[in-house]
């Protein structure tokens, strides 16, 4: 006779194994979901993250763009008066005329184009307008770039080394010359990224004067330099 007791046939489980069980697949469950939701979280925290680099990088590329194309060319106000070539830290974050805007269509237009960059409402903006010379009823054209950053500085290097947070300075002699500008510097702060330090070289054949031209005849109609040396 076999000593092992066996459960008689025909009969369920008692009510404390039945407890146990429940118990057992409750904690399972339990524990499968939190599983699910930590992993369905991870996963929209990395689409967001991946998403947000995707942002940052078209924005840098947009700014090498531009500012690897800076131009002598400076324009005309809404009042008629010279404008520099490169502003920084006045009406706008930075200012500035660049080469190189195509023109698939033929339009009757200047391949060169006015360029400013806009801090908004914790935004990074790009503007730029369809003509150089402005009037008083010249828009710019708007193109959101970033949302959530905290800061954007730009700043100007001059050929000592020496950071600048205005452009043009205002340290020029009498006879115009005064430090020339040889690199722009971006700190952009990015919520939830950090800080970015960008440094673009200026190439010293396309430096901004470091004054306001007398008249725009100074300046080759391509933005090239006319008859004026950089020492001058």
């Amino acid at each position: 006779m076999n000593s092992h007791s066996h459960r008689p046939e025909g009969k369920g489980f008692t009510l404390l194994e039945m407890l146990v069980a429940m118990a057992i697949f409750a904690a399972l469950g339990v524990m499968t979901s939190q599983l699910v939701t930590r992993i369905v979280v991870l996963d929209k925290r990395a689409v967001e993250r991946g998403n947000r680099i995707l942002e940052i990088q078209q924005t840098m590329q947009i700014m090498d763009r531009d500012l690897a194309q800076i131009s002598y060319r400076p324009i005309r106000d809404t009042f008629g008066e010279p404008g520099s070539t490169l502003t920084i830290g006045s009406e706008y974050l930075i200012q500035f005329t660049r080469l190189g805007w195509r023109n698939p269509l033929g339009r009757a237009r200047s391949k060169l184009q006015r360029v400013a960059y806009v801090m908004e409402d914790q935004s990074l903006y790009r503007y730029y307008w369809h003509v150089l010379d402005r009037a008083d009823d010249s828009e710019p054209v708007t193109q959101l770039l970033l949302k959530n950053v905290s800061t954007v500085e730009f700043s100007a290097l001059d050929e000592t080394g020496t950071e600048h947070s205005f452009w043009p300075v205002s340290d020029v002699t009498a006879d115009n010359t005064g430090p020339r500008l040889r690199a722009l510097k971006l700190n952009i702060d990015i919520a939830s990224m950090g800080e970015i330090n960008r440094i673009w070289a200026i190439p010293a054949g396309r430096v901004p004067l470091t004054r306001k031209p007398e008249n725009l005849e100074e300046i080759g109609t391509d933005g090239s330099q006319a008859d004026i040396s950089e020492n001058e």
